[in-house]
Parts: C-alpha cells; structure tokens; sequence
C-alpha cells in the first residue's frame, strides 16, 4: 500500500509498506516550488526487483559484517552472505523486503514488523517498529523502537538517496557539506572496518567546516581512491543517545538545505559511487555516478566483531530507541 504523509509547510512524503520505502520527498525551493529530492522509481512494484537500497528501512543490522559471522559468547552465529562473504544491510531478505503492518496516526505513520528468531541467521524473535513523522516546519522524524526475547545485535537506518537539486538532475558534487565527526573508521578492500578510529584531520574526510563534496571526492587519497568516493563511517561528536545536530547538506542553486539531527554514534555517508547510469529513476533519467548521497544514521559497522566498537547488543527486557530527524529549509 502507498501513504502520504503532509505538512503545512510544503513538504510531502510517498511511503510504500514494502520495505517501509519512501518513495517521494518533495520539499520547497527558495522560490517555493516543489521538488522530489529523492532517487527511486515512479511505480511502486519496481521496488521489489534489484536497486541499490533506494528509501528503505534497513536491519536487523545497517552496513556491513565481516565474513557473515559473529559471536555471542561462545556461540558463533552464521548469517546470509550477500557481498561477497560479507553480511550487508541485513542479508538477502533483510527489512527492505520484507511488507510491513502501517497504522496512520496524526501527521505520521507507525510500520511494525516481526523478525523472527533465525530470519537471515540473527537470533531472536525481533519486534521492530518505526515511526514516520512530519512537523509544520518541514522535518521528517524517524523513531526506531525494537525488542529481543534473545541477545541479538541491532543496527536500524533509513536508506534514502538524496540530492536536494532535484531527482534526476544530475550529480550531487556541488552539494555542500558538514559533519560534526572528528574521527572516522578506516576500511579495508572489502569495505570492512580495520578496526582503527582515525582523525579526519588532514584527510578529504574532514567535513568540520563545509565543503563543496565535489572538490573532495576524486581525490587520491587511499580511502576515498578506494571506494571511488565516500562510503565511511563518520564518528559523531557529541553525547550517543542524545539527540544533537550532526550534519547538513546544503544545494546552491534551489537553496535547498537539509539539516540531520541524531542520537546515534555515527553516519555513514554514500556518494552514490556504486551507480553506474543502469537504473532509470522516476524522471525518466539514468542514475549516474554521485546522482544521489545518503547519510545513514548508525553504529558502526561490523561492531558485534569489533570489541572495541560501541555495543549493538539488544538483551532481553532492554529497549532498542533511536531517533533521526531530518529537516529541510531553504
């Protein structure tokens, strides 16, 4: 089913209860005109073909874990292998495919599903709600909530591509940018973290005061030459489980800007590197390379093999809560 989520200030949400996918996200320019700023397609049963992970929920676990595998004591744990023989966003089936329970509250929807003990070899029986909301000036706010009748680890995001131009309309390389991150973690070939937390001083990575994402993703620096731009793990400044300012996009010409607001301990940021112009979008245009960049709200990948990661643990009797707000302005 597709629902519509408004709000007084102009913004309007498309969401589709497979995979919890918004599926539209236009948001007034500084002219006042509407644009959708999200990548994906215009008819919703496109979306359960193959695609890059346009506007879905994401878990039990966002980002990756090295060779699919994970320890819970001295119980190893096997999980689906579906990048290489690495476990990404979740496995083969993850919540981006599966349909979940909508209710319709005022201004927002709550999506609710149940992860059951052994889907996609995560132990435990998993309910995971998530809550859609917009406000008159023009946020949406997303509530994650999940419970665990057995140890499991959990990793909830939201997948959108955005490019505050406009979908379709080109690259995103003269979005400017900010992050509030004065560390980030390195990667390996396979894009698994080494395990090391490294200053972003001195590197393309240090978005401490804006910058134009073009003039730092083609450099040669060995993580961005790697990766064929941006696809890191961000370590956010500022207290996890508060809700604080952590980043912003901004586009010159719709002066357009988005604002990420979190309690997570950190953000992924994606450039979009994987597009290649093999998937038409909703305008009719192909998707290039940069045509779109997420900011992924997180933990940090492969934490249940890194010990010295913040935990993702859920216990029995324990609460998993997140929240990430997205505002836009001009």
């Amino acid at each position: 089913m597709t629902f519509t989520l408004t709000s007084r200030g102009g913004l309007e949400i498309g969401v589709i209860s497979y995979g919890g996918i918004i599926t539209s996200l236009r948001v007034p320019d500084r002219h006042g005109r509407l644009d959708d700023v999200v990548l994906g397609f215009g008819a919703a049963e496109r979306y359960r073909g193959d695609h890059p992970y346009f506007g879905a929920l994401i878990g039990r676990y966002a980002n990756r874990i090295a060779r699919a595998r994970f320890s819970i004591g001295e119980t190893e744990h096997a999980l689906a292998a579906n990048d290489g023989v690495n476990h990404l966003h979740g496995g083969i089936q993850g919540f981006d495919k599966h349909e979940w329970q909508v209710h319709e509250i005022d201004h927002g929807l709550v999506l609710s599903r149940i992860s059951e003990d052994g889907e996609e070899g995560y132990p435990g029986r998993l309910a995971a709600q998530v809550m859609y909301q917009v406000t008159d000036d023009n946020a949406l706010i997303v509530t994650y909530e999940a419970t665990s009748d057995r140890v499991t680890p959990v990793n909830l995001t939201q997948h959108s591509y955005f490019n505050l131009r406009g979908e379709g309309q080109g690259e995103v390389l003269d979005h400017e940018l900010w992050i509030d991150a004065d560390r980030f973690t390195p990667v390996d070939r396979a894009l698994i973290p080494t395990g090391e937390v490294a200053p972003v001083s001195g590197t393309p990575l240090d978005f401490r005061v804006p910058a134009r994402i073009g003039d730092r993703v083609k450099g040669d620096h060995p993580q961005i030459a790697l990766v064929g731009g941006f696809d890191h793990n961000f370590v956010l400044n500022g207290e996890a489980g508060r809700l604080r300012r952590v980043a912003e996009v901004r586009e010159p010409e719709s002066g357009r800007t988005l604002t990420v607001s979190t309690t997570e301990p950190a953000l992924q940021l994606y450039t979009g590197n994987g597009l290649d112009g093999g998937i038409t979008g909703k305008s009719g245009r192909p998707y290039q390379r940069h045509a779109g960049l997420c900011l992924e709200t997180q933990h940090f990948p492969d934490s249940p093999n890194q010990p010295s990661f913040p935990s993702t643990l859920l216990r029995p009797g324990e609460r998993y809560v997140s929240q990430t707000v997205f505002q836009f302005g001009v």
